[in-house]
């Protein structure tokens, strides 16, 4: 009886180790068809007010937007926006925004350094998100860096998209920063759970798609966000 027993669980183990392969491999092709269906109203007829970028590395992407502008002064939600920045000791322009699992973005510097069971983690259970800030003084618009101008209004539509995404405060509270030791971003805790479908880029995609900006309906890779963003002509340049 024994035997049989442990027969049927390894047959049920491969079972289920098969299903894993298949969804594995179906999750690329799934993420390309889902990143190609269109959704957002996109900025057509509507006045070009505020430029943000979006910022891609080819693996990651996020939302570069002004520190300070008539709609949002970031520097009341991010303490970090209001510090010198490590390399130069030049205060931000800018910052780049991104939403991302907590483990990678502060000890995973290159790809190499991802463990196999932190993906298993990730894949299975999820993972503890962050909010990461990059500080940048006026990037210049590349490949990279791709700006498009939206109205005030949906400007308004972002940063009410990416405040969703941060734990609320009590008055007088101020968020707590976190830091990794292989770049001068800050990190700061941010809500929601990590998974193969709310992936960084799709939080990139769902924030770009609240603002109207025609994007993917589901985009948990970079190039799903990125094929929506034309990369900028040789002229191009950015506007406070």
């Amino acid at each position: 009886m024994a035997q049989g027993a442990l027969r049927r669980l390894a047959r049920a183990g491969g079972r289920a180790i098969l299903a894993v392969l298949l969804v594995l491999a179906a999750y690329p092709v799934a993420g390309w068809v889902g990143s190609t269906i269109p959704r957002g109203s996109g900025e057509k007829g509507q006045p070009g007010q505020v430029t943000i970028m979006v910022e891609t590395n080819g693996t990651h992407t996020g939302v570069v937007v002004p520190v300070v502008n008539a709609v949002k002064d970031w520097r009341g939600t991010f303490p970090s926006a209001t510090m010198p920045r490590r390399q130069d000791g030049r205060f931000p322009t800018h910052l780049g925004i991104g939403w991302g699992e907590r483990e990678v973005f502060l000890t995973v510097s290159k790809w190499n350094d991802l463990k196999a069971d932190t993906v298993l983690r990730i894949a299975l259970d999820g993972g503890e998100p962050l909010m990461r800030v990059s500080p940048y003084v006026r990037p210049r618009p590349s490949a990279s860096y791709r700006p498009v101008k939206i109205s005030a209004a949906n400007y308004r539509r972002l940063v009410a998209r990416i405040e969703a995404s941060l734990p609320p405060l009590t008055p007088g509270e101020q968020r707590q920063i976190l830091r990794a030791d292989y770049n001068a971003d800050a990190y700061y805790p941010a809500l929601g759970t990590y998974t193969l479908i709310q992936t960084c880029n799709s939080w990139v995609g769902d924030t770009l798609a609240a603002a109207s900006i025609e994007m993917g309906l589901w985009t948990p890779f970079a190039g799903g966000v990125t094929k929506w963003i034309p990369v900028p002509g040789a002229s191009a340049d950015v506007a406070i």
